[in-house]
């Protein structure tokens, strides 16, 4: 901001003067160099006004500046040391989903920063009932195996409503809330579907749905399918590039024949961007190491 006052303080002198020399005939100097002097400082002060006035804008017009972001971003945030204390292993998961989101985001011209930060919060609604999600089990019993599917897909699906509460009560603007909310879309939840199918065959697969919205943004979208690809690689072992690339493809052929990114404005040429961005960021997280002797 400062760099761009000095700018606009230098144009300032320049049009000041080029307005000075076309009535050169009646320049008087102290006139002159003072008009000058104002026209650099003018440049000068607008960069301080901007720079403090625009936490005031911000709060007022719900704009979310990149400085905003940078502070959202900051590890003492009392959300993020929330999730990290409560939710360890979600808060390593968001991050990893962070990396992905944001160099999708920008592959394709959207809002990288915004991907990044909302990815940093898109699941603190598991902060609420954090041994209920597998990340978070550490040298635990998984409860799911005591509950029945109904019960289970209640608290896994709730997570995304909890999450977009939780960011209001903070009060962090509502890009954030809405990634919190839309991040699983409504997808299926696969793995409770499929237990309780084994139960009772009549079971129908929208109760075992996220209730949405669906993705409405390309950060949104992104991070939706980012979140996916990060928890299903990591319940994979030894994987090389091709099957990177087969996972990933999957999981995005799977979102488009189900219809979650009808209601955003995200092309398929964009989607083979993301797929393509996803596999080198996640190979290059994933690179072969040197097996050291015992």
């Amino acid at each position: 901001m400062f760099k761009t006052g000095i700018f606009a303080a230098l144009l300032n002198v320049l049009a000041v003067g080029a307005i000075y020399f076309l009535n050169a005939g009646q320049i008087v100097k102290m006139d002159f160099l003072y008009t000058l002097s104002f026209a650099f400082l003018s440049g000068i002060l607008s960069a301080v006004l901007v720079m403090g006035l625009q936490p005031f804008f911000e709060a007022a017009f719900g704009i979310l500046s990149p400085i905003r972001h940078v502070e959202l971003s900051n590890p003492n945030h009392p959300l993020l040391k929330k999730i990290l204390t409560e939710a360890p292993g979600t808060y390593h998961h968001s991050l990893m989903v962070d990396n992905l989101a944001e160099a999708a985001c920008e592959a394709i011209g959207a809002n990288g920063l915004l991907a990044r930060v909302g990815s940093y919060y898109h699941d603190i609604g598991k902060t609420k009932r954090p041994h209920f999600f597998i990340e978070n089990q550490l040298n635990i019993p998984n409860p799911h195996d005591r509950l029945s599917p109904e019960t289970s897909r209640d608290i896994i699906i709730a997570h995304a409503k909890d999450g977009a509460e939780t960011l209001k009560k903070y009060k962090l603007p509502k890009a954030f809330s809405d990634i919190a909310e839309q991040h699983h879309g409504t997808t299926l939840l696969k793995y409770f579907y499929h237990k309780a199918k084994a139960q009772n065959p009549d079971v129908k697969e929208e109760a075992f749905r996220y209730p949405g919205p669906k993705p409405q943004t390309k950060e949104a979208a992104v991070i939706n399918i980012a979140d996916s690809v990060e928890a299903a690689v990591r319940s994979m072992n030894h994987l090389t590039p091709d099957d990177i690339q087969n996972l990933v493809g999957n999981i995005v052929q799977g979102r488009i024949m189900d219809g979650q990114f009808n209601e955003c404005d995200i092309t398929l040429k964009e989607l083979e961007t993301v797929k393509r961005t996803l596999c080198e960021t996640l190979n290059g997280i994933f690179h072969s190491r040197i097996q050291y002797p015992k």
